[in-house]
């Protein structure tokens, strides 16, 4: 599933990165999001939402929530 369809407060795990953008495939890897990577979505907000990935806060937009897919 698709982290945007991700329930608010769940953990789940990162299972890939959907995307031929290798700029925003860097982007992600920097925040620590790749296959294997627990993340948590913390809030929704409109065009996005903000996630917990290691120690670490993010607001992230739909863009980038439809690239990670999680389960």
């Amino acid at each position: 599933m698709k982290l945007t369809d991700a329930l608010v407060g769940q953990e789940y795990v990162v299972q890939r990165i959907e995307t031929d953008d290798e700029e925003l495939d860097a982007f992600l890897f920097s925040l620590g999001c790749y296959s294997g990577e627990p993340i948590t979505v913390i809030a929704r907000r409109r065009g996005g939402c903000t996630v917990s990935i290691k120690d670490g806060r993010y607001n992230i937009d739909c863009q980038l929530s439809d690239a990670i897919i999680v389960a």
